[in-house]
This record gives C-alpha cells, structure tokens and sequence, in this order.
C-alpha cells in the first residue's frame, strides 16, 4: 500500500513538473515575442465585443421581455415564457417545413455546380482563358441582394421583363412569376446559385492544387482518358473538401437565405416563401417582439450545431473524415 502511495505521489508530481515547465515556457514564449502578442490584443477585442459578446447577450434577452425604454438588464425575467410563446405559434409548422425545404433545394441544386465549374477550371489548358473566366464568374458574388433582385426583376417581371417580352414575341401570354408560388423557389434557388457558383469554386480550386500532377501524367500513360482522371484522381482529392461543406451547409439548415427572400417575397407567394428569417423579422421589428425574436435565433443556433456534430459523427463513422 505505501508503495502504491508513493506511486501516486510520484505520477502527480511529475504531472505538476510537466504543467510548471509548459508555463514557464509559454511566458517565455510571450516575452521573447511580446511585439506579436501586443499586436494581436485588437483582435482579440474585436471578437470579444463585436463576435462573443452579443452572442451573450442574446442568451440573456432569449429569457427577458426586452422593453426597448427600460434596456437589457432591467426588463424583467421571463424564463421559457418566449420558447413557449414561440413553440406554440400556429404558423411555426409551416415556416420551419418552408425554411428546410428550401435550404435543401438551395444544397441539392447548388452544391454540385461549383465542383463541375472547379474542374473545368482546374483542366483549362490556356491561363489567361482561366484567369478571364474565374473573374467572370466571381463577379456575381460580390452583388448585393438588392442588385441581384434587380437584375432578376429584369428579367422576369411581367410589363417589362425580358423572358415575358420573348414569350409575347413567341406568341404565348405573359406570366406573373413573381406571384405565382410554383416560380418563386426555382427564381430564388437559381438566382442564388448563379450569385455564388463562382466564389463556390475557390475551395474547391485550392484542394485541386494540391494535387501532384504525377498522378495525371501516369495516369495518361496508362490510357486513362480525362472523364477516367477525373472519376479516379480529381473526386478523390475533393472527397475531404465536399465533407467539409456538406457538415457546415447541414448546419445552417434553418437559414434558408433571410436577406433574399425579404427582397423576393410578397403576400401572393407567403404560403411557400415564409421562412425562419421572415418569421424573424416580422417579430422582432414588425410586432417589436425582440426576445421572442432572439429565442427563435437561439433555436437556429442549436439545431444548426446539433446538426454539425451529428453529420460529422455520421461521416467519421462512414467514411473515416469529418471537420475534426
């Protein structure tokens, strides 16, 4: 038994040693680099006060009846009474199946083009021809929603619309697509796609370049056409970067794209285009429910990181990847 004891004593001492020794040479560290260290403290406040501290914040209004004359820490303390007031609105069925129908029509039609478009970059023979290209197609990225509505409304609206001014032309009527609740989607799903295809691909770019053309030139040698290389070289390569995406996009399932459907939507087409983000809105600014507002928020968050972490458990299981 005093062995045991002694080996006790021993096993945390060496423990201790180990810590004293890691912080002593992390304040040396510090001191031999204090110019860096200082020079990183407005980064540090930056996320501190503009990243960590609201998200504090909104924890304390989610259990608070905000009123916006007595301010945070004097409104009074309401529990769960705004998860309750939120769980039992009866139009919270119908903007959560929106919100996921429309996040998974975003990923399903969005998801495969950048790679298709990385590829072809990525084979592109001629670097000036690339270079004009990718700028093209990254341009859109950098739009508002504002001028993407505008463009989209160009083009689609029923007096002046170029797509109705070519039907006409056909000699087929005119139709009102953004109030028809079958147009709505396919007008949001496809207008968000062309704004990020581009900025989609750089990702997907950066893990090509990484790849050792070896293993192209061998691959030729041996008889491979360029659909074979990309089936046995070029998806393999992209197998982490894909994971990748997919775990992060599942986590934002219940942001379907706030900014934009505010600018496309409108009463005709609420029944289909009502999602979490309106929802939102409509509480928070429109009826100046600001807790309930941010409980809502609060839940997106959740589920958005319960989400993260079951499909990168479910991609570890599978397929031996995953974030972390």
């Amino acid at each position: 038994m005093p062995a045991k004891t002694n080996e006790n004593g021993n096993l945390r001492g060496t423990e201790r040693g180990a810590s004293a020794v890691r912080e002593a040479s992390l304040l040396r560290r510090m001191a031999e680099h204090k110019t860096l260290y200082l020079l990183f403290i407005p980064v540090l406040l930056y996320y501190a006060l503009v990243r960590y501290w609201p998200i504090g914040m909104a924890w304390v209004v989610a259990f608070k009846d905000l009123q916006l004359g007595a301010g945070v820490w004097q409104s009074e303390w309401v529990g769960l009474d705004n998860f309750r007031v939120m769980f039992t609105d009866p139009q919270l069925v119908k903007v959560l199946r929106n919100t996921v129908e429309i996040s998974l029509l975003r990923l399903a039609v969005g998801f495969v083009p950048p790679i298709i478009l990385a590829i072809m970059f990525h084979d592109l023979a001629s670097n000036r021809f690339k270079k004009w290209t990718q700028t093209i197609v990254y341009i859109p990225h950098f739009f508002s929603w504002v001028i993407v509505f505008g463009i989209v409304f160009a083009l689609f609206s029923t007096g002046s619309g170029f797509v109705n001014n070519m039907l006409e032309w056909l000699g087929l009527p005119r139709k009102e697509f953004f109030l028809d609740q079958d147009w709505f989607r396919p007008l949001l799903v496809g207008s968000a796609v062309w704004k990020e295809i581009g900025w989609g691909t750089i990702i997907y770019l950066a893990a090509l370049a990484s790849v050792d053309t070896q293993l192209y030139e061998a691959a030729a040698m041996d008889g491979a056409g360029p659909l074979r290389r990309v089936y046995h070289i070029t998806l393999p390569s992209l197998v982490p970067v894909i994971i990748f995406l997919i775990c992060l996009n599942l986590g934002t399932i219940l942001y379907a794209g706030g900014e934009q459907i505010l600018l496309f939507y409108n009463q005709a087409v609420l029944d289909t285009a009502d999602v979490v983000d309106t929802w939102i809105y409509r509480e928070s600014l429109g009826r100046l429910q600001f807790s309930i507002g941010t409980a809502m928020g609060l839940f997106q968050s959740f589920v958005g990181m319960l989400l993260v972490l079951a499909t990168n458990a479910v991609s570890k299981k599978y397929t031996g990847r995953g974030i972390w």
